[in-house]
C-alpha cells in the first residue's frame, strides 16, 4: 500500500515508490561546507543540526558513529551536508577525501520499508549500514561498484514528511540572510566567524 503522493518527493514517474529526494555528500567541515554551497549556489538557508550519535548495524555488527549533517533544499531535490566527527568504521569515514565533499548517497522515500529492502536484497545489492536510531528507518545499500555512490532508503513518516516540508518552505521563502543556521530548541544562531 502506498500513501498519497508528496509534491516534495514524487512524479507520476517511475512506477512506485523510487523517487529521489535527496543527494548526500560526506564532507570535512559541515559549516565551511554549507557556507560554500550557499555562496556558490545559492542554495539556502542550510539547517545544521547538533551532532548525534547514530546507532547502526553494519555487516560487522552495531556501531555508534557521532555524525552532524546540514540540509537545504534546492528546487525538487534536499542537499545533505554530513560530517563525521569520531574515528570509528563507517560508510562516511571510509568515504572522506580529506579536506573535499565527495558524493556519497542518493536517497529515496519509501511507505514500505521493508519491501523496498527486499528490492534491493532481490537484486543483489548488500545492506551496508541500517540506522536503528530516531524516529524512522534508514537503510544504506551498497551501489558504488554499479553506480558510485550508495542508495539510501529512508521510511515515510508523517513527522519526517513534515520536516521535509519545513525546511523546503524556508528555502523557498529564503531571502539570503543567514545562510547557515545552527539549529536550537528555540530557533537558530549562526556560526560564529
Amino acid at each position: 500500500m502506498t500513501g498519497p503522493a508528496h509534491p516534495l518527493v514524487e512524479q507520476s514517474w517511475p512506477e512506485g515508490a523510487y523517487q529521489f529526494f535527496q543527494l548526500g555528500f560526506v564532507v570535512d567541515d559541515v559549516l565551511a561546507a554549507a557556507a560554500r554551497w550557499a555562496r556558490l549556489f545559492a542554495i539556502g538557508p542550510f539547517h545544521v543540526l547538533p551532532v548525534v550519535d547514530q546507532n547502526a548495524v553494519y555487516p560487522g555488527g552495531p556501531s555508534t558513529v557521532s555524525l552532524q549533517v546540514a540540509v537545504a533544499q534546492a528546487g525538487p531535490v534536499q542537499i545533505e551536508l554530513i560530517q563525521q566527527h569520531c574515528d570509528r568504521p563507517s560508510i562516511f569515514r571510509e568515504w572522506s577525501r580529506q579536506g573535499t565533499s565527495g558524493f556519497h548517497q542518493l536517497a529515496t522515500v519509501t511507505d514500505d520499508y521493508d519491501g523496498k529492502k527486499e528490492h534491493y536484497e532481490r537484486l543483489g545489492y548488500q545492506l551496508a549500514a541500517e540506522s536503528t536510531s530516531g524516529r524512522f528507518r534508514v537503510a544504506y545499500f551498497d551501489t558504488v561498484a554499479d553506480f558510485g555512490f550508495y542508495t539510501e532508503v529512508v521510511e515515510r513518516t508523517s513527522r519526517f514528511m513534515a520536516q521535509l516540508e519545513k525546511i523546503s518552505q524556508t528555502c523557498a521563502d529564503w531571502d539570503g540572510t543567514d545562510p547557515v543556521r545552527l539549529l536550537t530548541r528555540d530557533g537558530y544562531r549562526v556560526p560564529d566567524d
